[in-house]
């Protein structure tokens, strides 16, 4: 019986088995025989494969052990639950932020408490100077439109109903940082968030939603990437989504306007 959903998932990504083969290093025939045979391939084999075409192990084999294994693998993902964002070591963030080189994201409705902080501002300014091995650091900082719907619910959902005032508060606090440091970009988006998501390459800090909680007193998953875990990557995959669905921050929103 052939396997459709592995020939699926390679047309979705636009890969060719010969590129997946070269990717994962087996012969290009075995993977002819695991789409056309529906043959199960070594555990090894079925992560590398599913981390390539950047989905869930469990999507493209029914395989017992697969699915045991991937759920291993997503706990293995979690390096530490916080209770409460308070709770989280206060160096963490700018320690995982000083460790990116290649992805540095923010995905959070105001995330004041960053923009009030000189080391991280700073940190911000080094990481798209310093450059490196990886090239210059993708450094993006998506902030919720302080005029649209989500931004006031949010706002009512916590309780307080300014979630629009803190918003334009680190929008100052970020401007002269998007006067001097093009390089930084800055996008304002729409989105219910169900999380704020800090990310710094292979790892990513997950602070919860709670209605009726504001987001400092919300639980916190400190994630790393492994191949085939999923966890971190339906994190990740969030942040390119509502980035894409995001406009570009323009003067006058540093104006508070």
């Amino acid at each position: 019986m052939s396997n459709e959903r592995l020939r699926s998932a390679l047309l979705a990504r636009g890969m060719t088995v010969q590129e997946l083969a070269d990717r994962i290093q087996v012969n290009p025939k075995t993977i002819e025989r695991w789409i056309t045979q529906g043959k199960v391939p070594y555990r090894r084999h079925q992560y590398a494969t599913a981390a390539e075409l950047q989905v869930d192990v469990t999507t493209l084999w029914d395989d017992s052990r697969a699915v045991e294994s991937a759920a291993d693998l997503s706990k293995a993902e979690i390096i530490n639950v916080y209770p409460h964002r308070h709770m989280v070591p206060a160096g963490l963030w700018r320690e995982m932020y000083g460790r990116a080189e290649q992805y540095l994201d923010v995905l959070v409705y105001s995330g004041l408490f960053l923009s009030e902080d000189p080391q991280f501002l700073d940190l911000l300014q080094r990481k798209v100077e310093a450059g490196g091995a990886m090239g210059q650091t993708q450094v993006r900082i998506l902030l919720g439109d302080p005029n649209c719907p989500a931004v006031k619910q949010r706002g009512i959902d916590e309780g307080h109903g300014i979630m629009d005032g803190k918003i334009r508060n680190a929008l100052i606090n970020y401007r002269p940082l998007f006067k001097s440091h093009p390089e930084i970009r800055f996008r304002l988006h729409d989105a219910t968030l169900y999380n704020s998501l800090y990310r710094a390459d292979d790892e990513i800090l997950v602070n919860t939603h709670v209605y009726g909680v504001a987001a400092y007193m919300a639980p916190v998953l400190h994630l790393r990437r492994l191949p085939g875990g999923g966890l971190f990557d339906t994190y990740a995959n969030s942040i390119e989504q509502t980035w894409g669905g995001a406009r570009q921050a323009t003067e006058a929103d540093f104006k508070g306007a």
